[in-house]
Formats: structure tokens, sequence, C-alpha cells
């Protein structure tokens, strides 16, 4: 089965044709609504990749684009259906589903919950019905893989009748990231997803870590909106309701005013004052700038945090799992979360730790009682292997 992937961002558009789960090719936009869009092709099994500038003025376009001028005729008239990340289902949704009128009006419902993403993973959602009206829409969401953790994780020690209104609850996001970290640790570790206790940990820009038993997440950091949980690249994450409410009236900000604060200027870039990327604050850090050293530090200390509360909530896990640009690719970030936790378990082995750059695989000694390990995120494989699934499942009803 052939299945198009689709990841509509704020002003990017991700996109990976598969086949039978093979990578056959992908296209990226970037600075979508800018004169200077940038367009990434690729194909992976060729070791082909070119790029080239040209003016993507909205998501349609840029959809356009990617089925009209760069994939070959050939194959969009082998595409089976079309899996679109969308950002957050709310209470409603807990497995992926099949697009029609009652889902998409369910998303943008969800838009107050997502601002930033449900917009843009509904648009993709309409261009795609619009250009390839013939095929079917799988929307795949976020927040589905959380649904399942217990009500004492997932609401607010607030009213109850708050919840009742409004559905303010922990959602949860990165959901495809994290039930795809479960299945290639299972891999790794030549043992079922559903014998394994695991805490997941992507770390991007936008960072989030789970508490996943035996294949269902049952905490995660990640709440009601995606600025909650650890410090981010620009956002705050977890925060005393207090500092919120006196910085308005302090700085007499307005709830926007507020919401950009905490989303986008805080976080690595907030601390620091010049950067929201952890290779340049490691980079100043190294030249001895203090903030971007604090940053650092910060961005650690919280994050060993949430491992250590995790473990507990597990009563110890198997392994703990760094993913996603930071998670991947900074050793250094790895070495200094997990340092002085040999009482907990966990001794990682600073040569393996160093080797194991945007690559598979374990970086714990032998002796650790959890290990840790290094996976490279796939959300776009997990995002066609669910669509696949349903698609195969529904074609079998027939």
């Amino acid at each position: 089965m052939n299945i198009l992937v689709l990841n509509c961002g704020s002003s990017s558009i991700k996109s990976a044709l598969f086949s039978d789960e093979s990578n056959v090719l992908s296209v990226t936009i970037e600075r979508i609504g800018f004169s200077d869009s940038i367009i990434t092709y690729k194909i992976p099994t060729q070791n082909v990749e070119e790029k080239f500038v040209q003016q993507v003025p909205n998501h349609k376009t840029g959809i356009e684009i990617i089925l009209t001028s760069i994939l070959p005729k050939t194959e969009i008239k082998k595409i089976d259906g079309i899996g679109h990340r969308v950002a957050h289902g709310g209470e409603r949704f807990t497995t992926a589903v099949i697009v029609d009128e009652y889902v998409k009006q369910e998303i943008e419902k969800c838009i107050p919950l997502a601002p930033l993403h449900n917009p843009h993973n509904l648009a993709g959602i309409v261009a795609c019905e619009t250009l390839l009206p013939e095929i079917k829409n799988v929307a795949v969401f976020d927040t589905s893989f959380h649904q399942t953790m217990p009500m004492k994780a997932a609401l607010f020690p607030i009213p109850y009748s708050l919840y009742e209104k409004y559905k303010i609850r922990r959602y949860g996001f990165h959901g495809t990231s994290h039930q795809y970290l479960v299945y290639r640790a299972a891999e790794i570790l030549k043992t079922k997803p559903e014998k394994l206790k695991l805490i997941t940990c992507h770390l991007g820009n936008g960072a989030s870590i789970a508490a996943i038993k035996y294949a269902k997440s049952i905490d995660t950091t990640m709440g009601f909106t995606p600025t909650a949980g650890i410090m981010m690249g620009t956002r705050s994450g977890d925060i005393d309701p207090g500092v919120v409410t006196f910085l308005q009236s302090a700085e007499g900000l307005s709830p926007q005013e507020t919401n950009l604060l905490f989303n986008n200027r805080s976080g690595l870039l907030g601390v620091s004052g010049v950067s929201s990327d952890m290779r340049t604050i490691i980079d100043l850090m190294n030249r001895g700038d203090k903030k971007a050293e604090l940053a650092f530090e910060m961005y650690c200390y919280i994050t060993k945090k949430y491992i250590s509360q995790y473990i507990g909530v597990l009563n110890y896990p198997d392994a703990i799992i760094f993913s996603a640009g930071v998670g991947e690719n900074s050793p250094l970030v790895r070495e200094h979360i997990l340092q002085d936790m040999d009482k907990l378990g966990i001794i990682i082995d600073k040569k393996l730790n160093n080797m194991l750059i945007s690559k598979d695989g374990i970086i714990s000694k032998k002796e650790s009682r959890i290990k840790v390990l290094v996976i490279k995120t796939n959300e776009e494989l997990m995002i066609a292997k669910i669509t696949k699934k349903l698609l195969s499942s529904e074609a079998g009803n027939l």
C-alpha cells in the first residue's frame, strides 16, 4: 500500500511518500508565506537531494506544488491514502479516523486549543480533498496516543466544573513520536511493546516526556496546551500561575501578549537572551557566556526532574529513550541530564554516548539497571503505518 504523509506546520509542510512502509520520496517546504520559501526534494533510496527557492504564499499552494510539480504522475496514481498529522483532537478522538465532514468540524472546534497547528492541519486536508478527491484522507492526532492516561494524571486540581464546562485537562502532544519510540525500542530490546515500561523524551525545539506502561501512555509533560512541561526552545514549560497574573498586572499584558511571552520569548531564548537553538547555547557556553550556561543547566535540570518523577510513577522503567533534534544529536545534553543518577540505576557509557549522534542504539553500560537508548524518531513513518492499518481494516470490512 502506498501512503502519502502530510504534516502541515505553521509555516512549513513536511511530506513523505511510503511504499510498503519504505520512504521512497520526501518533500519539505519551509518559510511558507515568504517570497523565499525553501523547497527540499529527497529520494532516500537513491541518496538524491535537491533544494530550490520559490514563493509559496500558503499551504494550499504548497500542496499543489508537491502534487503537481514534484511528485511524478505515476506516483500520484499509486497513492492509496493520505495520512495527515493533526495536532489536537480533544477528547473526541482516541484513535486515527478517516476524514469526513464531521471529523473536519471537530478538528475546527479544537482550533482554540491548538491555534498554531490545527488551522494548517485542516487546510492540508481540504487541499487534498480538492486536488485528489478520489483518495481517502486519514487524520492522525498528536493527542490520541495520550488518551489512555488515567483521569488522576489527566485532570488539573482546579474546580471539576471547569473541566466539565471547557474540557480543561492534560491532553499531551507529540503522540506519534512517542508511539514510534515505543515500537522501535521494542525492536532494539528484542521484546514486545506490551512488556515494556518506558520514559520517552522527545527533546526538540518543542519538547515533551511521556511515561509509557505496556505500550500505553499513562502520563506526559505537555498539558492543556504544548506550553506546559519541561523548558523548551522558546516555551517556558511549567510555571507558577501566580507569575502569569503578576506579569499581566505589572506589565499590563493582554491575554495575547501573555501567550506570546510564554510561547515565543521564554525557554532557552528567554534565559540566554540570544538563541532558542541548543547548538548555539552550547557554543556560547563554551565561550564563557554565563546566561547561556544558565540556560543549559536549567534545561538539563528540569528534564532530569521529570525523568526522576516518572521513574517513581512507573516503579522503575526498563528504559529511558532520547529522541528528536536535541535528544538525538547532543551527547552533552544527555550526559548532563543523567549525571549523578547512578543510585537510581542509570549508568551511561560515555564512549557510546559520544558516538551516537542521530543513530539508534543503547548508550548505557551493561550494569545499568535502567537501559538508556537513543532513537531517531520517525513521525512520518508512524503516521504511514497507522494510516495503512486503518485503510486496510476498512477495506477488509467492505
